[in-house]
């Protein structure tokens, strides 16, 4: 009887089903009895049917250990261990007793297991990754996915092998977050385990240069947040001086920012706010905290958007609005849109027009009012900022009409008041001839 032999490579945690596989199959019941080289009988069945399981395959009163009795009959006596860890890894052997012959096949059980040390991973600190196989099988080759994607090695970050593991190390940032696999490939097959790590620190912005849009005049929040559960110590906000680039200067805060923490805001929770921007607060602006002993910090970029006008022409009644940013590196397109409120005051969109500059040749009812410039980057709208055109005297005919009828509502009620006036008077007259 020839019989399938194959190692086996398996995730701490899943399940690990170990090939036994007789072809052709027994014709009547064989015996079959599944051992470990260390750990003695894991199943058995007799050819009377009796079964039998070692007493340390159980997990709180659950067997780990069966043989699907669906597959007899096709000769696959496969072994199934469920929540494998690293103490299963090894040899194993299949015996299957039919007639007065039997077949001994073995397989070896591989345990891949990634691990994350230390446990706490606080932003900036050591951090390391481990993929151990148990027992480690030499010759095998080893690859590392972080996210899905095959990991590339960066400054700061080493990746050895020794007899027993393959480990990454480096420093708790951003770019070795995620989902790390361990890609073992050993003799024709190919096994993987993964962890995620998790970095504890300022988690929004999430990184350092982060663009914060607000226009002239409106409130802005610029945001720092920890971790859930991270409180740090002495927060400090400062404004950065743009001469210093290697190692900035702490420069005056504006008049209208604040760092008190809002009653609706959680410990963890350091956000900052203007209450009303001005052109000049653009810049650079840094939160920063200690955790364990670790200063986190986290540096984020002010931009400012205002619009420019030019002087309204009397003789032609044109303007023209330009959107302005303290800085447009990550801006692909601007969008002028007339905001028009109907008599209720609801708002609805007027006319669109694309490009930064707006030209108004001559302004009339239907374009006076609130004009807004949309800019958008890569992935959207990062903001926008808002003029109000006024309609002139005498632009309008409808306007200057408007005017008119006001001058001769007043000329009549004066005429009305001098006529009730001459009334008073005469009526005071007659009574002082009484």
């Amino acid at each position: 009887v020839q019989c399938e032999v194959t190692e086996v490579l398996a995730e701490a945690g899943s399940q690990a089903v170990l090939p036994c596989k007789c072809s052709p199959s027994p014709p009547m019941p064989p015996a079959i009895i599944w051992s470990k080289a260390d750990k003695g009988t894991v199943w058995r069945k007799e050819k009377s049917g009796l079964q039998y399981r070692g007493s340390s395959w159980s997990q709180k009163g659950i067997q780990r250990a069966r043989c699907p009795h669906s597959q007899f009959e096709t000769g696959d006596y496969s072994l199934q261990i469920n929540n494998v860890n690293e103490e299963d890894g090894g040899m194993y052997s299949c015996r299957v007793e039919h007639g007065d012959q039997f077949t001994k096949i073995e397989v070896m059980l591989r345990i891949i297991k990634v691990s994350v040390s230390p446990s706490g991973h606080i932003w900036g600190k050591d951090v390391s990754i481990s993929c151990d196989v148990t027992p480690w099988p030499y010759g095998a080759t080893v690859q590392w996915m972080l996210n899905n994607s095959p990991f590339v090695h960066q400054t700061g970050i080493t990746s050895n092998r020794d007899t027993t593991k393959s480990v990454v190390r480096g420093k708790a940032t951003a770019r070795l977050t995620g989902n790390w696999t361990c890609v073992v490939g050993y003799k024709g097959i190919e096994g993987r385990a993964s962890a995620t790590l998790t970095v504890k620190g300022i988690i929004q912005p999430s990184e350092d240069n982060t663009k914060v849009y607000a226009a002239v005049g409106s409130a802005v929040t610029l945001p720092c947040v920890f971790s859930p559960g991270l409180i740090p110590s002495n927060p400090v906000w400062n404004k950065l001086k743009p001469e210093f680039l290697f190692e900035p200067a702490p420069g005056p805060l504006p008049s209208s920012f604040s760092s008190s923490p809002l009653s609706s805001q959680l410990p963890w929770e350091k956000s900052a706010s203007l209450k009303e921007v001005a052109f000049e607060d653009e810049g650079k602006y840094r939160c920063s905290g200690t955790i364990e002993g670790q200063r986190l910090s986290r540096s984020m970029q002010l931009v400012v958007a205002k619009i420019d006008s030019s002087i309204p022409s009397k003789k032609t009644g044109s303007v023209t609005l330009t959107c302005q940013l303290t800085d447009a590196s990550e801006v692909t397109d601007y969008e002028w849109v007339h905001v028009v409120y109907d008599l209720n005051g609801t708002q609805s969109v007027g006319s669109i027009q694309k490009g930064r500059t707006l030209s108004i040749t001559k302004v009339s009812e239907d374009n006076w009012g609130e004009w807004a410039c949309r800019f958008y980057g890569k992935e959207g709208i990062l903001g926008n900022v808002t003029y109000h055109i006024q309609l002139m005297s005498g632009q309008s005919g409808q306007k200057s009409s408007g005017l008119s009828h006001n001058t001769a509502a007043t000329v009549g009620l004066s005429f009305l008041l001098l006529v009730l006036l001459l009334i008073l008077a005469q009526m005071y007259k007659n009574h002082q001839r009484v």
